[in-house]
């Protein structure tokens, strides 16, 4: 598939948008009257001093305390900076997938969601800004998540239990892209970014974004485009065929602000274009084969009223509104179509001061309508209604932290034509933080979550050809519970950053996809369909993950870094045998140097094979993938550029994702490299 004119004609477009921000922000800039702390702000955003910030200092704004990542007892890990520009790719498990303990999914490049500790669908939640994407991607792996990576300030990856804050869907853990589309300060003059990047080698396309805000101390502005356009790429072992993305996005927003805090609206639509490269027709004979063509409108209502208590107390809440929809083209006849509308609100309170008590309660309510229509419908419509209430409590001794926490939701799922199934999950949290002195700190979460069983669990019945397989729920499975156990080591010294933690996560009733043994064959083809029986048994996750930082060097030839990194789960059923498609164990390492403006850096992460698989599961040889980032940093007056290259498996190595039910028809793309631009102002 090669760009059309009109793809052509975007691109350039997009090029010329990205590059001409920064003339007109530099002269806005140079015009607009700025008291001194607002030019301490920006001057950062303008040298690339808070592009490169420390991570451990950022907030984490899904934490309900405004903790940041190194205070919180929870293992979180925040992408920002440099390290996320990066790591974005064209979709969020990708971009996540350099994190300890997470991987992605993958049904070809548009399609990647994440796994946490070897969890993944309807057991990650995904946000924005807080609120769940409310898209279909739970429902199958060939449904994309509506998110951009390329348009987040940062990304927050909460490891374990989430459901104590986001509720039954986050029992494996949740990741918050956080994308300032609602301002939450004030904004003296204008400000922005812009990127354009192209590739090169097995990977043709280009992505171009750009993002501007302005203001005043009163009211703040945003807006932000997407265009990204990629062909089918090449492997070791030829083109994969049906592989390309076509996605745009963008976003309108605004808020009034003050010290007493803001509020503000904003209103979004994603599109995204992708084909399902296990089912690539054939070219040579004019057929195209099954691809989706999905369209998303969000639109928000967000505010926080600060210090109505006392300093720090106050409220924040949410309200969204989501109209989703996405067609699967067989060829160039329209298939089946997923619709869903949602809505969902959320508000928080915080109480307290830092020499006593703190803590936070909150509610949280959501409603959907879910419906499939055409010939892949194995799901009836089905609506859903949730409702949670929750609160968490804190108290420092000294050098000791303790966490409390607990939650409890009510959960209805009504299909068409059947009966409902109502569900009571409730969570429970205890955590404890040590510091041992100035460098060591322990950690200790003991966490019990329950999660309700979603539609596709309860009510499927049909054949579901991204898994190629025919799928039977059961509408009398029960919720699922988890306790789980975690201990965690961090270490930190001008020499070196590290930390460690081990898990042992014991699931009773354990929802998971089983083969039966038997086939269902299409009328029509005579095609043999493996039949496929949402089950439910005990199960136990346990494992381990871990990263250090040694910082080498900091002299006359610059900074150098040494990054190296590790994870691995074993998941097993009380039953005998393994869970079904769990991650691989990996092992990585990154060398960094920095100077005067210069970056550079040279990684290894090593796949290992996974051969503790399930029954009817083949295994899956490990994988060597060799990565490599080039920029440099320069100022030109009040606007800042970088250059950059980035380039992935340089070595062209065969490389097949464990966790796909492609992936042995599809693998990861050979040898690329990309070129590109970014401006800061």
């Amino acid at each position: 598939m090669r760009p059309s004119p009109i793809a052509m004609q975007r691109t350039a477009l997009a090029v010329a948008l990205a590059l001409s921000f920064a003339p007109v922000a530099q002269a806005a800039a140079q015009d607009a009257q700025t008291s001194p702390t607002s030019d301490t702000r920006h001057a950062a955003d303008k040298s690339g001093e808070s592009h490169i910030k420390e991570i451990s200092g950022v907030v984490v704004t899904a934490s309900l305390l405004g903790d940041t990542a190194d205070t919180l007892s929870k293992p979180t890990d925040v992408l920002a900076g440099e390290r996320l520009d990066e790591n974005r790719a064209a979709s969020l498990g990708e971009t996540v997938a350099s994190v300890p303990g997470v991987q992605s999914s993958n049904f070809g490049p548009g399609v990647g969601r994440p796994i946490i500790r070897g969890m993944d669908g309807p057991r990650v939640a995904v946000l924005s800004g807080g609120l769940s994407s409310q898209d279909v991607s739970t429902v199958s792996q060939d449904h994309a998540p509506a998110v951009e990576p390329f348009l987040a300030d940062q990304i927050e990856v909460l490891k374990g239990p989430s459901t104590l804050l986001y509720g039954s869907g986050a029992i494996g853990g949740a990741v918050n892209v956080v994308d300032g589309r609602i301002p939450t300060d004030a904004i003296d003059g204008v400000s922005g970014r812009a990127e354009t990047r192209f590739f090169a080698g097995d990977q043709d396309g280009n992505t171009s974004m750009a993002r501007i805000d302005g203001g005043n101390d009163r009211f703040a502005l945003h807006a932000d485009a997407v265009y990204r356009n990629a062909l089918d790429y090449d492997t070791p072992r030829g083109r994969q065929a049906n592989s390309f993305i076509d996605t745009r996005s963008g976003a309108l927003g605004g808020s009034m602000v003050g010290d007493w805090g803001y509020v503000g609206l904003s209103a979004s639509r994603f599109e995204d274009a992708y084909g399902n490269p296990g089912e690539p027709g054939d070219l040579a004979a004019g057929e195209r084969g099954v691809h989706l063509e999905m369209k998303q409108d969000h639109y928000e209502l967000k505010g926080a009223l600060r210090d109505l208590w006392g300093a720090g107390n106050g409220l924040r809440f949410a309200v969204g509104h989501t109209g989703y929809e996405h067609t699967e083209f067989e060829g160039d006849e329209p298939g089946t179509v997923f619709r869903k509308n949602a809505n969902e609100g959320r508000i928080e309170a915080t109480f307290g001061d830092a020499q006593g008590w703190q803590g936070a309660v909150g509610a949280q309510a959501s409603s959907s309508t879910f419906v499939a229509i055409g010939e892949e419908a194995f799901v009836p419509e089905t609506g859903t209604r949730a409702q949670g209430v929750f609160g968490v409590a804190r108290r420092s001794f000294g050098g000791f932290q303790l966490d409390l926490g607990a939650r409890v939701d009510r959960v209805k799922s009504s299909p068409d034509g059947g009966d409902a199934r109502s569900f009571s999950p409730l969570s429970l949290s205890l955590a404890g933080a040590w510091k041992l002195d100035e460098r060591w700190k322990l950690t200790a979460n003991l966490d019990h979550a329950e999660r309700a069983p979603v539609e596709e669990e309860l009510f499927s019945d049909g054949p579901h050809i991204a898994t190629l397989a025919y799928e039977i729920g059961d509408a009398d499975l029960r919720k699922e519970a988890a306790n789980q156990f975690e201990l965690g080591l961090q270490y930190q010294s001008e020499r070196m950053d590290a930390k460690l933690s081990g898990y042992y996560n014991r699931f009773r009733n354990f929802i998971y996809l089983a083969d039966t043994g038997e086939s269902w064959y299409w009328d029509e083809e005579d095609e043999e369909l493996p039949i496929r029986q949402w089950t439910q048994g005990d199960a136990t996750f346990r494992g381990i993950e871990g990263e250090a930082t040694f910082h080498l060097a900091a002299n006359d030839s610059g900074d150098w870094d040494l990054r190296v990194f590790g994870d691995a789960v074993r998941a097993t059923l009380k039953n005998g045998g393994n869970v079904p498609r769990i991650a691989p164990s990996r092992l990585g390492a990154q060398l960094r140097w920095e100077h005067m403006g210069w970056r550079a850096s040279l990684g290894a992460t090593r796949t290992n094979r996974q051969d503790k698989v399930a029954d009817n599961e083949t295994p899956t040889a490990g994988y060597t993938l060799v990565d490599a980032h080039a920029a440099k940093h320069f100022d030109t007056g009040n606007v800042s550029w970088e250059v950059f290259a980035d380039a992935s498996n340089l070595t062209n190595q065969d490389a097949r994702v464990h966790t796909s039910f492609l992936k042995d028809a599809v693998m990861l793309p050979g040898r690329s490299v990309a070129f590109g631009v970014r401006v800061f102002f």
